[in-house]
């Protein structure tokens, strides 16, 4: 379980998240989608450790997050975001295999999970010995996904991970990961700008705006009894959300 009670953020220019309060079930799916600089990748920097909030309190699967445990919850959450964030100097496989080698995983045991990955998110062996400039979107993301599914974390947290691949790329890596998903059983937090991408991902969404939660539920939910007027105008401005199958 993530829960986030009453947390707050300030970057020196903006408050990126203000007494926000949310709770992600185990082997939950959840969508958080909101305008740009609403505060949804700040959320997750938040649940991962990578920013520590000024006021309010993170924990996974109830421990408390904190300086002094940041680097070790983290090992536990798998971290996924645009365009797969590869290190351009490292092959694939290196990149996938960086956090297990850091650890002194048995070599036996990381060749062993490497394959079980490649096979999972479907990606051809010889990809793993490319850099990532050689690298197509779709393979970028599939890498990036390894990478984080590598020490198998009990949290997939995902940004945007699919915002920068043409649509036929994107549609078929929507279907691949809703079945991964499916299939895995992990509590997953997905942020994205597209309200029929969230939908089709989770039953339960998270709208936000000025660092804020403005309103959380399905699409049902949010398109025929809106919090207030501008859930109406973010459900009015998306295309293609009506008749997603799961969203009643």
């Amino acid at each position: 379980m993530i829960e986030l009670e009453h947390v707050s953020h300030s970057y020196p220019h903006a408050t990126s998240l203000d007494d926000v309060s949310l709770r992600v079930a185990s082997g939950e799916t959840v969508a958080l989608i909101g305008p740009s600089g609403c505060g949804k990748s700040t959320l997750l920097k938040a649940v991962i450790g990578l920013v520590l909030p000024s006021r309010g309190r993170v924990a996974i699967d109830g421990v408390e997050l904190h300086a002094g445990n940041a680097l070790e919850l983290r090992r536990r959450v798998g971290y996924v975001i645009q365009s797969g964030g590869l290190f351009p100097h490292l092959t694939s496989v290196e990149n996938i295999t960086l956090a297990a080698r850091y650890l002194r995983r048995d070599p036996k045991w990381i060749e062993t999970r490497v394959d079980e990955l490649a096979d999972l998110v479907r990606l051809r062996r010889e990809v793993l010995q490319r850099y990532p400039t050689n690298l197509s979107g779709g393979q970028s993301q599939r890498v990036g996904l390894m990478r984080a599914l590598m020490l198998d974390p009990a949290v997939l947290l995902l940004d945007e991970p699919l915002g920068a691949l043409d649509p036929m790329v994107r549609h078929e890596l929507q279907e691949e990961l809703h079945a991964l998903f499916e299939r895995l059983r992990k509590t997953v937090v997905l942020v994205t700008h597209d309200m029929a991408e969230a939908a089709f991902f989770a039953n339960r969404l998270v709208l936000m705006r000025s660092g804020r939660i403005v309103q959380e539920g399905t699409y049902r939910d949010l398109a025929t009894t809106p919090a207030q007027e501008f859930v109406s105008e973010f459900v009015r401005a998306q295309r293609g959300v009506h008749g997603m199958p799961g969203n009643a």
